[in-house]
């Protein structure tokens, strides 16, 4: 424990942020570098007798350690404590909602400890002062496995399995490495050169990685069984939800990832496919109030969107948890993110049941009920109050989440068996297809990347074991 009094003298404090007028001409980061005053906020950390951060977030990590080593000065030995159970922190240091935070002591009457901003610290030193290099792995042991999928539970299980010896080959469908990270999450959250940077280290370590080609398609799943030791499958929860709702086919209403996806592509400099999606001069719904929702309302503001809306079936959270909701329960407060501050409409209590068009069928208007949450026969469930309300907008964007993985295609074609919530089904990570395995969303659902990088650690480890014996 580097301060004993850290927690009694320190107020927590997150890193500045470029200025919301300055920041959405452009999709740089927003955040600015925490810098020097990651040693005192590291100082907060109590080292709790339990730390239960360390429970509360799914990789495990340790960060007491991380903290104290950073109170020290000490990045280097930060740095290999943190690797020793994430392999991607410059990624959940930026886009993970922290839940070790949450379940941080000091939040029991205090603001918690900046977890995840001191995390990306230390990884961006790491990256800065040459620490992190290609480890090549002491043996190979001959065995070969195929990864479907370069999102993060992808990244995570072919890392551990390259560095286990095993020889591996990611196949992605999309053109770069990444899948959520580059193609679902906007750049001023998650710029691409840092996955890219990241998976150029995996190739050095020996990974190799072919784009461009989908299983199921253009290599069946059968195929590639024949070719390889093993198949672990981490395609993601990607078919989304939609709203079963009269005139839901009106031109402008979209998917929230079909939406992400094209703007990302266009960033980044690839071609556009299929039909472009724009905001430029629209007032646009967003309808979904998480982070999906939250990325819609930032790309649609630097898009040139004239009006942005977000709506929710959710009522408003309190400002502070409220006596029924606890430490170290996840905290049901109100969260305001940095699209939400560069200007944007907020209604809660709204569930959509008309797309309104005109003659042309272009979206002109949406309908909705009011609705307040109730607990029915031990089920909560969204009641209409009877009052409707309708809302003018010439784009929507449904931002309401993903049911299940695509299934046309590798799952159908292959014959892999699903679950009631249609993920693919699996016995700890093997599937119903022998020497097939599969990991993160694809067979948890919708989840978050640090649970994803988790899930790809687990499987690797479950693959490794199924290959000592084979």
């Amino acid at each position: 424990m580097g301060k004993d009094t850290g927690f009694l003298e320190v107020d927590r404090q997150g890193p500045a942020m470029r200025q919301p007028e300055e920041r959405v001409k452009d999709y740089k980061e927003h955040y600015l570098p925490l810098g020097e005053r990651a040693t005192e906020q590291a100082s907060r950390c109590m080292d709790c007798g339990v730390p239960f951060c360390n429970s509360g977030c799914p990789l495990g990590n340790r960060i007491p350690e991380f903290n104290d080593a950073v109170y020290r000065g000490d990045y280097k030995e930060a740095y290999s404590v943190l690797r020793t159970t994430n392999n991607f922190p410059e990624f959940t240091g930026r886009i993970c909602p922290a839940p070790c935070e949450a379940a941080c002591v000091l939040g029991i009457n205090n603001n918690p400890v900046t977890i995840e901003f001191i995390e990306k610290e230390i990884s961006e030193k790491a990256w800065e002062e040459g620490w992190v290099v290609p480890k090549l792995p002491v043996v190979r042991t001959g065995k070969s496995v195929a990864v479907v999928g370069a999102g993060p539970a992808g990244l995570a299980a072919a890392d551990q399995l390259n560095q286990k010896g095993h020889r591996v080959k990611v196949f992605e469908r999309d053109a770069r490495v990444g899948g959520l990270l580059t193609y679902g999450i906007p750049d001023y959250k998650l710029e691409k050169h840092v996955v890219a940077r990241r998976a150029a280290i995996m190739e050095e370590e020996g990974v190799v990685f072919q784009c461009n080609t989908e299983i199921g398609t253009d290599i069946t799943l059968e195929e590639l069984r024949e070719s390889f030791d093993a198949v672990l499958i981490t395609i993601g929860s990607k078919q989304p939800r939609d709203i079963r709702a009269k005139g839901r086919e009106a031109t402008g209403v979209h998917f929230a990832m079909d939406f992400l996806h094209l703007n990302n592509q266009k960033v980044a400099g690839d071609a556009p496919i299929g039909n472009d999606i724009t905001a430029k001069d629209k007032t646009v719904l967003v309808i979904g109030g998480g982070d999906t929702g939250s990325d819609c309302i930032g790309t649609s503001i630097r898009q040139g969107a004239k009006q942005v809306i977000q709506v929710t079936i959710e009522e408003q959270p309190p400002l502070e948890r409220a006596a029924n909701n606890p430490w170290p329960e996840w905290p049901k407060i109100m969260r305001t993110s940095s699209s939400h501050e560069e200007g944007c409409e907020r209604i809660w209590g709204l569930n959509a049941t008309s797309f309104n068009s005109d003659d042309q069928g272009n979206l002109v208007s949406v309908s909705f009920d009011e609705v307040r949450g109730e607990e029915l026969a031990g089920r909560w469930q969204f009641v209409p109050t009877g009052a409707q309300r309708t809302i003018e907008c010439d784009m929507a964007v449904l931002a309401i989440g993903f049911v299940h993985p695509e299934h046309e295609g590798l799952v159908s074609g292959a014959g892999l068996s699903t679950d009631p919530r249609g993920n693919i089904a699996a016995e700890g990570f093997k599937t119903s297809m022998e020497g097939v395995f599969t990991a993160g969303d694809a067979r948890r659902g919708q989840s978050l990347v640090v649970w994803a990088i988790a899930e790809g650690r687990q499987a690797a480890d479950a693959i490794d074991v199924s290959l000592a014996k084979a």
